[in-house]
C-alpha cells in the first residue's frame, strides 16, 4: 500500500477555495458526500491522484484514489495516512456492493478527513478535468449584474447576460447544442431561429465556421471573436467558455436592432468568465439527473423496475398507454441473435450481435441519434424516454390517446415522423419498429419485445423490395415467421456436411466468398440466369463456370427443393454476419 507521501500532484489553484463551495459547483452529478468530520468549510488547494512512483505534496488537497477498493482494508489505511498527511478529503470510486464499511466512517472521524465517492456515469478522467475547472470556475468573483443567478440556472443566466451586454444571447455547448437563450422583442434573423427552434446550430453551418477558421479561433483565442453582419444577418461577438483548460461551452452575442455597444466587448469577457461556474454545474447536475432517468427506463424495459420510479423522475403516466418504438441507428449491423439480452446497453448499432466501433465518429453518430429522437419526439409533444441500446436506441412513449386504436395510430405517426425527420437530419435511412401499445407503464417490457420483434423483421428483409422503414411486427408476418424458424434452427446442430456448409468451409479457404454468394444470387433468382449475373455483376459464361464449379464442391442438386429449401435456410444465418443498410 502506497504511503501518504506517495502522490502526484495534478493541479494546485490559489486562494485556496472551500469544499462546500467547491462541491457546489461541480453538483452531485460527479461527487457524493460520505463523511465530513470537519464540515464542508475546510480549504481546498488542488486535486492529487495516488501514485506511488511520483509522491507529492497532500496539504490541503482532495486525494483521488484511483485502483483503491473503498471497502478494502487499503481503504482504511489510506484515509488514516491522508489526514496525517493534511488532505482535506480522499475521493474513491463507487463499488457498487452498498454502503461503505462502518470501519472507513470511523477512519475518517479519527484522522478529520472527508470521503467522497465519484458517481457511476464520471469516470476518473472526466472527474479530474470536472474538479480543475471546478476549482478555477468557485474562485471567479461573481458580477454585480449576475449576482442574482441562481447556479445552474441557465436560462436566466442568458437574459442576465444579454442585458448586461446588449444583444440577444445564446449559450451553447462545446457540440453547439444550445443550453439556452435570451428573449427578446426584437424579429430574429433566420439562422438564430432555426439554432433555437432546433436546439442545434445546424450543420451545414457548423461546418462552414470550421472550415473559415471561426471554430477554431473561437476555441483557441480564449477571447471575444466577431463576425460582421452579413445580409440580413446581424453582428455576432463570441467567447468560449472554459475554466483550468476544460472548454465548457460558449456565449454568442447577436445584435438586435440595432449595433451592440462599444462595451460588448468587454461585457461578454466578464459574463464568460462568471457563466464557467453555472456550465460545470449545469453539466453535472444534467448528467446525474440523466443518468437516474436512463437506469429507471433501463430496468423497466428490462423488466425488473418500477413504473412508478420512473414516473417519479419523468412526466410519463402509470396509467394510460405506453408504447416502445425501437430505432435502428446509422451505424447498423446485423442481428445475429434471437433474443437481445441486455438490448438497452449503449451505443448505436443494430442488433444485439453487432458491436459498436469504439471511434469518436461513431460515439458522436449514436449522441447525435439519441439528441434528435428526444429532439422530435419533443416537436411532436410526446411524453418520452430516449434510452441508448444495442439497436440505436429505445424510444418509450406514454401519455397516448385512452382508446387503443387511437393509442396505435399515435405511435405510427411519431415512428413515420421520427423516421423522416431524424433520417433527414443524420443523412442516413433509420429504421423504426412499432411495439404495441400497452395499458399501464408496467408493461412497457411487452411493448418492447414487439418493436424489438419489428425491428429484426425490418432487418432482415432489408434489401427487399418493398423497402419499408417503419413497421409492426404483425405487418411482417412473413419475416418473423422467417425469423422463428431460423431461431429454432439455431437451436438444432446440424451434420458438417450439409451442400451449404462445405461450400463455406470451401469459400473460407479460398478467398472471397465467390461461391456463396453465387448460390445466394442463383437461389434468390429463382434460377434466372440473366438475372442472377446481373445481381452479381458478372457475365453469363462467368456464373453457368461458378455454379458448374459450385456443384463440384459441395454437391448441391439446385433442381431439388428439399435442397433449395435447406440451402436457403442456411444462407439465412450466414446472412445474420452481413450489414444491413
Amino acid at each position: 500500500m502506497p504511503s501518504a507521501d506517495s502522490f502526484n500532484t495534478v493541479v494546485r489553484e490559489e486562494p485556496a477555495l472551500t469544499l462546500e463551495r467547491l462541491l457546489t459547483v461541480v453538483g452531485a452529478g460527479a461527487l457524493e458526500l460520505f463523511a465530513a468530520p470537519l464540515g464542508l468549510e475546510v480549504p481546498v488547494h488542488g486535486v492529487v491522484v495516488l501514485d506511488a512512483q511520483e509522491p507529492g505534496p497532500v496539504t490541503g488537497q482532495l486525494l483521488l484514489a484511483v485502483g483503491v477498493e473503498p471497502r478494502s482494508a487499503d481503504a482504511v489505511e489510506l484515509v488514516r495516512s491522508s489526514g496525517r498527511a493534511g488532505a482535506v478529503a480522499v475521493v474513491f470510486r463507487q463499488d457498487g456492493t452498498g454502503q461503505p464499511s462502518a470501519a472507513l466512517r470511523a477512519a475518517a472521524a479519527d484522522a478529520g478527513t472527508a470521503i467522497l465517492f465519484r458517481t457511476a456515469w464520471v469516470d476518473w478522467a472526466r472527474l479530474v478535468g470536472a474538479l480543475r475547472a471546478g476549482l478555477v470556475a468557485a474562485g471567479v468573483p461573481t458580477d454585480p449584474d449576475l449576482a442574482t443567478v441562481a447556479l445552474g440556472d441557465l436560462d436566466r443566466l442568458a437574459e442576465a447576460v444579454a442585458a448586461l451586454v446588449g444583444g440577444s444571447v445564446t449559450i451553447e455547448d462545446p457540440q453547439s447544442r444550445v443550453l439556452a437563450y435570451s428573449s427578446t422583442d426584437e424579429a430574429v434573423d433566420e439562422f438564430r431561429q432555426r439554432t433555437i427552434l432546433g436546439r442545434q446550430v445546424p450543420r451545414p453551418r457548423v461546418a462552414d465556421m470550421q472550415r473559415n477558421g471561426l471554430l477554431p479561433a473561437l476555441w483557441g483565442s480564449g477571447d471575444v471573436i466577431h463576425r460582421p453582419a452579413a445580409g440580413n444577418v446581424p453582428e455576432r461577438l463570441a467567447i468560449a467558455i472554459s475554466a483550468g483548460g476544460e472548454i465548457l461551452g460558449s456565449l454568442w452575442v447577436a445584435a438586435a436592432g440595432q449595433p451592440l455597444p462599444p462595451t460588448a466587448r468587454q461585457a461578454l469577457r466578464t459574463a464568460a468568465r462568471a457563466a464557467a461556474p453555472h456550465l460545470l454545474h449545469h453539466r453535472f447536475r444534467r448528467a446525474g439527473q440523466a443518468h437516474l432517468v436512463l437506469d429507471a427506463a433501463r430496468a423497466l424495459l428490462e423488466g425488473r423496475g418500477s413504473a412508478e420510479a420512473l414516473s417519479a423522475r419523468t412526466a410519463l403516466p402509470v396509467e394510460g398507454h405506453c408504447a416502445v418504438l425501437a430505432v435502428c441507428g446509422p451505424t447498423a449491423q446485423p442481428d445475429a441473435g434471437a433474443d437481445s439480452g441486455s438490448g438497452t446497453g449503449s451505443g448505436a448499432a443494430c442488433g444485439p450481435g453487432s458491436r459498436q466501433g469504439t471511434d469518436g465518429g461513431a460515439a458522436d453518430l449514436a449522441t447525435r441519434l439519441t439528441d434528435q429522437l428526444v429532439l422530435h419526439c419533443a416537436a411532436q409533444e410526446r411524453q418520452a424516454v430516449v434510452v441508448p441500446s444495442g439497436r440505436g436506441a429505445l424510444v418509450l412513449v406514454g401519455g397516448l390517446a385512452k382508446d387503443p386504436e387511437q393509442a396505435a395510430s399515435q405511435v405510427t405517426r411519431l415512428g413515420e415522423a421520427l423516421a423522416r425527420q431524424v433520417s433527414a437530419v443524420l443523412g442516413t435511412a433509420l429504421r423504426v419498429g412499432l411495439g404495441e401499445a400497452r395499458p399501464r407503464l408496467d408493461q412497457a417490457p411487452d411493448s418492447r419485445e414487439t418493436a424489438e420483434l419489428a425491428l429484426r423483421a425490418l432487418l432482415f428483409r432489408a434489401d427487399q423490395p418493398p423497402v419499408l422503414t417503419v413497421a409492426r411486427a404483425t405487418d411482417l408476418a412473413e419475416a418473423v415467421a422467417l425469423l422463428w424458424a431460423l431461431d429454432a434452427l439455431r437451436e438444432v446442430e446440424l451434420p458438417p456436411g450439409t451442400p451449404v456448409a462445405r461450400l463455406a468451409a470451401y469459400d473460407a479457404g479460398h478467398g472471397g466468398g465467390a461461391l456463396v454468394a453465387t448460390l445466394r444470387a442463383h437461389l434468390d433468382h429463382f434460377g434466372d440466369t440473366a438475372a442472377t449475373a446481373q445481381a452479381l455483376g458478372i457475365h453469363v459464361s462467368t456464373l453457368r463456370y461458378r455454379i458448374k464449379r459450385l456443384r463440384e464442391v459441395c454437391g448441391i442438386d439446385v433442381d431439388d427443393p428439399d435442397s433449395r429449401l435447406l440451402a436457403h435456410m442456411q444462407l439465412r444465418l450466414l446472412d445474420q454476419d452481413r450489414p444491413q443498410h
